[in-house]
């Protein structure tokens, strides 16, 4: 099983290397073209491997599927193993919920961007060092969730109340934006570097008298004046503001990741299923960003439809045994039918209330 980890994570810093050093090897501004092609590849991909997952979980293939599946405990599966269709059921529903409530983390991740100004052209640079940390960052809370779940089984209920909560929370309050700058990441970061007032190219940090230091924001301008290089000692090391940038999106996503974790763990509790839906679905995050970010007013009904979902999970996690007896083998399709049922209703909506608003908004130019 070890081998299929291991083959599994060359693979994904393989796309990594090919993504970052050859086609997004120099820094550009990301066409909706591009940002559409990509996102169509990565969602193909993530898809696609489903079929290895049949086949991996099917054939026991390097012993994927030899461990029990809480999930999976029913009275005509006793040993709670999960067969190929099951696996790739399962898997196909985490990907579907990971990758809606990432759209929840792009419209964070846009209002990050507007907050510090970040350049159009580096965005593509923060979002992929942003999303190289996050897949460590969730392969550790996975290893550490799925270690919890076999030691205390009863910790499933606090997952899906956790869920429960979440969804209210989203589902009856408003975000507000507030001021970054207090924030206390970004107050940390600040302590430990002196961070430079102007974008100095693609650097996340400068170090005095050398030539990045003298970068300007955008590339051909002529080189701006900045206070903090000047006052600083030759050969200092400064943090740029896309540092803090950085932080900010590594941080959004730890949050988020407390959310979406223990909701794949209600669909599944086998480790390689949770992390590989979950890879699949944040490598796609970024081209995903592009497409969707001038379109964020567009869906305003998907957040609501994305707390629906997460109170639909929290109770099938909590009642799981319960709903397996009464809906049968086919369970968890009922329960992929009723997400995507849920954020299709939530795009239909969006895009009804999008209609309805221009004429509205024509007539009171006028």
């Amino acid at each position: 099983m070890i081998w299929m980890w291991i083959g599994f994570v060359l693979f994904v810093l393989a796309m990594l290397a090919l993504d970052l050093g050859v086609f997004h090897r120099k820094a550009h501004v990301v066409s909706m073209r591009e940002a559409l092609g990509w996102s169509a590849m990565w969602i193909a991909m993530g898809l696609s491997f489903s079929v290895f997952i049949y086949f991996g979980y099917e054939h026991k293939w390097l012993g994927l599927g030899t461990a029990p599946d809480q999930m999976a405990f029913s009275p005509t599966n006793p040993t709670g193993i999960n067969d190929g269709y099951d696996a790739a059921l399962k898997y196909v529903t985490g990907y579907l919920i990971e990758k809606s409530l990432s759209v929840d983390n792009i419209f964070v991740i846009a209002m990050l961007f507007g907050f510090f100004a970040v350049p159009a052209i580096y965005q593509h640079r923060v979002l992929f060092w942003g999303i190289l940390g996050a897949l460590a960052m969730r392969g550790v809370m996975i290893g550490i969730g799925a270690a919890l779940l076999r030691e205390f089984t009863w910790i499933i209920y606090v997952f899906g109340g956790f869920l429960i909560l979440t969804g209210l929370k989203m589902l009856f309050t408003k975000e507000h934006e507030g001021d970054l700058n207090e924030n206390a990441a970004v107050r940390f970061a600040r302590r430990m570097f002196s961070v430079t007032e102007r974008y100095h190219g693609q650097h996340f940090f400068v170090r005095v008298g050398t030539d990045a230091a003298g970068e300007a924001a955008t590339p051909g301008a002529e080189r701006a004046r900045d206070r903090v290089i000047e006052a600083a000692k030759p050969g200092a090391l400064l943090a740029t503001p896309l540092f803090l940038a950085l932080v900010m999106v590594e941080v959004t996503d730890l949050i988020f990741a407390v959310d979406s974790i223990p909701a794949i763990f209600a669909i599944t509790t086998d480790p390689f299923l949770v992390f590989t839906s979950n890879v699949f679905a944040i490598l796609g995050l970024r081209s995903l960003y592009f497409a969707l970010a001038g379109m964020m007013d567009t869906f305003r009904h998907l957040k609501p439809a994305l707390a629906i979902v997460l109170l639909v999970v929290g109770i099938k996690m909590m009642t799981h045994t319960w709903l397996k007896a009464m809906l049968g083998e086919n369970f968890n399709l009922y329960l992929l039918a009723v997400v995507l049922l849920i954020l299709a209703g939530g795009v239909v909506a969006s895009l009804l209330d999008r209609d309805r608003r221009e004429p509205e908004a024509g007539a009171a130019a006028k």
